[in-house]
């Protein structure tokens, strides 16, 4: 395979809703550009970037896939993202290694929540932008409204800089052609062909009038950014096609101007006007602004708490050749075959295939044997990439996603987009002694890949949990633990793990005292119980003076309040957030000890909380959930059916953020209600959760089935 320069590069995520048809796209861009011998297809699991066994069997795309396509001269790398609002994750990891960001709009429905949610993570990330309205062969296209509703929508939305370069070619025969508003040439194109149109001079006369209005609409928006441009456009009426071409690809570059495009990728039509488009106009790897890394010196004055002087904390990186040889590891894949694989981006320097680089972030040396750009799953190899690249390498040793690696004595890390919290968990269970031994294993292997994955054991419930950003995403990883690795597991709601707390004060009197002959027991403690603030924990202090306990006997006292309250008073659920004093007591010169003292302790424990006014504390989510304006009532009234509390409403263009405070009990299976609720048009994040008192009437009801536990010595 031939070696690119960076400036031959071009890197673009494709983003969008879930069903807007990217998988396709980018099947159709490939074989447009002849890089499949036919149009890979999504129905049939023959897409290229629709690789993985879950994705295929549930027709989404749930992880990012990288593909590249060879176009006159030009290498471009595809990096195919999700758009299940629960992956989308994925979709900002994607934004690391690329240069542009396609927003594929369904042609029928418009902009939808997570069209709106990739877009911000574009901006936020300074990545360029241009829309692609795809499926526009659907009969519904432009959706009740038209065409020119769906524009106005972009305009409401994304503001005026979202303008048309391209006009759609549609009649009874349906969507067959482009008119590029840039050159003002016609392209037609034959339904489920091979992508390629024919140029024709001559515009439609139906949209004649319009592409005229619509070209000079572009002219005056691209003037608008260059005082030379806006003097030739008031001296010549126009721009001429060089300058115009140009001064549009600097536009877009800068973020001045967010094109539209028109495409189908189910019927490959105006796909290779596309590549095209993608060729002129989207940014190369060098012309990328310098790239923002950490340098050792600027990480140790980090890691010991104190900041960059001058306020600095970031050194910057040119994506050039001549830079120092340095990557960063965007994705880890897992294949069954050929093991780990790593995919990277270059930053700078020229990587050689047989290289050794150091991993800065795991101070270990790997070597790039077999270095390869990733066409789907299948790995074409390449003697070298330039900065700039996407690449990747099977079986490192130490690497995972997220690490910087490079030249030996560079030491700099790039830093990865932050990821959300875990949204949801679940209980798992090896369904037998085989599949236990299999499990952590296979399970660490999925972290690897999805690093939003959690697994660990909760000590209070002792339950080996595992979290995600949702029920949808944690059955997929119980289904590739099953069909990878032969593990079965099954899966259950969680646990709820209570507490126990006091609201009162109290005092009790411990007294324990058997004589059986010979050396008997007495231990006799009194002791003050105080609430503390929430997460206060447990305070012990010791008030005895003149000896009435002796010191050593001391600790078993507290030893015996710890052991009583993990055990609970009310319903078995440990006590938390209070103080416990003890202030006197008596002894036993032959038949003290600590056992007695520790059992002293537990009854004096009892008492107390049968004065404190014992409650019970349930753990509370704080929920954040954006869904369209037309479900806020129905989420608001299911929230409050669910003991919800609703802290605020926010209006976000046409969606509602709800945020609201919902016993965590509540919550186990609302991201599955949630998402039928909505129709699949909302979205969700759930994010930390803390304790609160639960008013006594709940508490009845959670207390109604339960027994209280009682210790061996009030048997």
């Amino acid at each position: 395979m031939k070696t690119y320069q960076g400036s031959e590069i071009r890197n673009v995520a494709v983003v969008g809703h879930a069903q807007s048809g990217k998988t396709s796209l980018i099947a159709a861009l490939l074989h447009a550009a002849k890089m499949t011998p036919t149009q890979g297809r999504v129905s049939e699991g023959s897409a290229v970037t629709a690789y993985d066994e879950e994705e295929i069997a549930r027709g989404t795309t749930m992880s990012n896939a990288v593909a590249f396509a060879e176009w006159q001269g030009v290498k471009i790398n595809f990096v195919d993202t999700p758009g299940f609002h629960m992956f989308s994750h994925e979709a900002r990891a994607a934004l690391l290694p690329v240069e542009a960001t396609c927003v594929v709009v369904n042609a029928q429905h418009g902009i939808e929540p997570v069209t709106e949610r990739v877009w911000k993570y574009a901006e936020e990330a300074n990545v360029p932008r241009f829309v692609v309205i795809n499926q526009m062969d659907h009969p519904k296209a432009g959706g009740g409204g038209g065409l020119s509703a769906l524009i106005d929508d972009l305009h409401e939305r994304w503001g005026r800089n979202c303008l048309p370069i391209q006009l759609p070619i549609s009649d009874a025969q349906g969507f067959h052609g482009v008119v590029d508003l840039v050159t003002m040439e016609a392209f037609h194109y034959t339904p489920n062909g091979d992508g390629r149109g024919k140029i024709t001079g001559e515009i439609p006369a139906s949209i004649a009038q319009q592409a005229k209005e619509a070209h000079e609409a572009l002219v005056e928006l691209v003037a608008e950014g260059k005082d030379e441009l806006m003097e030739e456009y008031f001296a010549e009426g126009t721009i001429p096609e060089q300058h115009l071409i140009s001064a549009l690809h600097e536009a877009i570059r800068e973020d001045r101007i967010f094109p539209v495009l028109f495409a189908s990728g189910g019927t490959n039509v105006a796909t290779d006007h596309l590549l095209d488009f993608i060729k002129v106009y989207a940014p190369s790897p060098t012309e990328r602004t310098p790239i923002p890394v950490k340098t050792a010196a600027m990480q140790a004055v980090a890691t010991n708490g104190g900041g960059a002087e001058g306020g600095a904390s970031v050194s910057f990186r040119k994506v050039q050749d001549s830079e120092p040889t340095a990557l960063v590891v965007f994705k880890t894949m897992s294949d069954p075959f050929a093991g780990r694989i790593t995919f990277f981006k270059v930053v700078s320097g020229v990587l050689k295939s047989d290289a050794t680089l150091e991993n800065y972030t795991r101070r270990g040396q790997e070597r790039f044997a077999h270095l390869s750009v990733m066409q789907g799953r299948k790995a074409v190899e390449v003697p070298e990439l330039h900065a700039g690249d996407i690449g990747a390498v099977a079986k490192l040793r130490e690497t995972l996603t997220g690490d910087t690696l490079g030249a030996k004595g560079g030491d700099i890390q790039v830093e990865l987009a932050p990821l959300p919290e875990a949204a949801m968990t679940y209980a798992i269970e090896p369904k037998s002694r085989a599949d236990e031994d299999k499990l952590a294993p296979a399970i660490h292997k999925l972290m690897e890949e999805d690093l939003l994955i959690r697994f660990f054991r909760d000590p209070q419930t002792n339950e080996f949990l595992i979290a995600g950003a949702g029920q949808p995403h944690i059955e997929s990883i119980v289904s590739r633990l099953k069909k990878r690795y032969h593990a079965e597991v099954t899966l259950k709601a969680p646990k709820v793990p209570y507490r126990e707390s006091i609201r009162g004060k109290a005092e009790g009197h411990g007294r324990h005292k058997k004589q059986s002959g010979g050396h008997g027991q007495f231990g006799d403690c009194k002791i003050r119980m105080e609430p503390m603030p929430r997460g206060g924990g447990f305070e012990f202090a010791n008030e005895i003076f003149g000896g009435s306990i002796p010191r050593q006997f001391v600790p078993a006292v507290e030893k015996g309040i710890v052991e009583s309250a993990a055990r609970g008073y009310l319903a078995g659920y440990p006590v938390v957030d209070f103080k416990a004093t003890v202030y006197d007591g008596s002894y036993h010169d032959v038949d003290s000890n600590e056992m007695s003292f520790k059992v002293a302790g537990r009854l004096a424990f009892r008492k107390c909380m049968e004065q404190a006014k014992p409650c019970l504390l349930e753990p509370i989510m704080k929920v954040e959930i954006e869904a369209p304006d037309e479900f806020a009532g129905t989420l608001m009234g299911d929230l409050n059916s669910r003991r919800g509390r609703v802290q605020g409403m926010e209006s976000k263009g046409r969606t509602t953020v709800i945020n609201a405070e919902v016993p965590m009990a509540e919550m186990l299976t609302y991201g599955t209600l949630l998402t039928s609720m909505t129709q699949g048009k909302g979205s969700y994040r759930m994010e930390m959760h803390h304790y609160d008192i639960v008013p006594q009437l709940v508490a009845e009801k959670i207390l109604a089935n339960a027994k209280r536990p009682v210790d061996e010595e009030e048997e």
